[in-house]
């Protein structure tokens, strides 16, 4: 203690371990001392000398105890600090310690993530779900529908093949591929209910017939007789027809179906007469039918394009 804290009574004699503490930590910020003293023989005592002199320069009296407790201190590193060593558990301590720097915009961003699964699920995954249970039961009913209407030979192996290949897809769990086979079902099914005439086009300004001459033989020529598909209600209805120059299938609403010439010269008469063809009624599709039947002489060749 200093001559004047000592004469205003305010002796007050510190903790040994504390002056042992002071001690260690005068001789760290003095590391100049410890390089010097240390190294030289009798080192302990010319360094319990040199932090006397350090304290009485500063008005403090020191025990001898405490000077060499703090010696004692130093060389064991008791009041050393050693950082904890590197690993999960001290990653983990100073990532909670920093928790505020983190947290808020980690949950942030776990929420957005929550909520766009959230959104993913009910609009793809739960349809999803739902069809692939319920899908097996579709098919046997779109099926069965299939079957009921059917009066064609060929759309019910038609219908038979599609119902057989979606069963096997939804035993090796290949939903993607039996929706498709029931889809198919579902368009032969609708093919089935059709029911309309292929009429011959005859109205102002609209070709009722064309030829061609074709590529392989320039001699001969090809005639067609254009025609439209139109249902009870006088709806012209759209037609899936292959063409027969490029072997492509096309979504029409009007198409030309060869003809023999004597075919051609009869239609072309018919509409010479008074520009109006009489016997327009080209051929029928009944319902449960696949394809129609023609009430004049045709191969079926068509096409799209003219």
């Amino acid at each position: 203690m200093s001559a004047e804290l000592k004469a205003a009574g305010h002796e007050a004699p510190l903790e040994e371990l504390m002056v042992a503490m002071d001690v260690v930590d005068t001789i760290r910020h003095r590391q100049l001392i410890v390089d010097r003293e240390l190294d030289a023989a009798g080192r302990r005592g010319r360094l319990v000398e040199r932090l006397r002199e350090i304290y009485t320069a500063q008005g403090i009296e020191v025990s001898d105890a405490a000077l060499e407790a703090g010696v004692d201190a130093l060389e064991k590193e008791r009041f050393a600090y050693t950082p904890a060593s590197g690993g999960l558990s001290t990653a983990l301590a100073r990532l909670y310690v920093r928790r505020d720097r983190w947290l808020k915009p980690f949950l942030g961003v776990l929420g957005l993530v929550l909520l766009a699964w959230l959104i993913w699920y009910a609009t793809v995954a739960m349809p999803k779900n739902r069809l692939e249970a319920s899908l097996p039961a579709q098919i046997e009913a779109a099926h069965a529908h299939v079957v009921g209407l059917s009066e064609d030979d060929a759309a019910t192996r038609r219908a038979n093949e599609l119902f057989e290949a979606a069963q096997r897809e939804i035993r090796e769990t290949d939903f993607a591929a039996a929706s498709d086979l029931h889809d198919e079902l579902e368009a032969l099914a609708r093919e089935l209910e059709l029911a309309y005439e292929i009429r011959i086009v005859s109205r102002p300004g609209e070709y009722s017939g064309v030829w061609r001459i074709p590529d392989v033989n320039p001699d001969a020529r090809n005639y067609y007789v254009i025609v439209e598909a139109v249902d009870a209600l006088g709806n012209v209805l759209p037609r899936r027809v292959q063409n027969e120059e490029d072997g492509r299938l096309y979504t029409v609403r009007q198409w030309g179906v060869r003809v023999d010439e004597a075919t051609f010269d009869a239609v072309a008469a018919d509409k010479q007469d008074d520009g109006i063809i009489q016997d327009y009624v080209f051929g029928r599709k009944a319902a449960g039918k696949l394809d129609p039947e023609y009430l004049v002489p045709t191969a079926g060749a068509t096409i799209t394009e003219w």
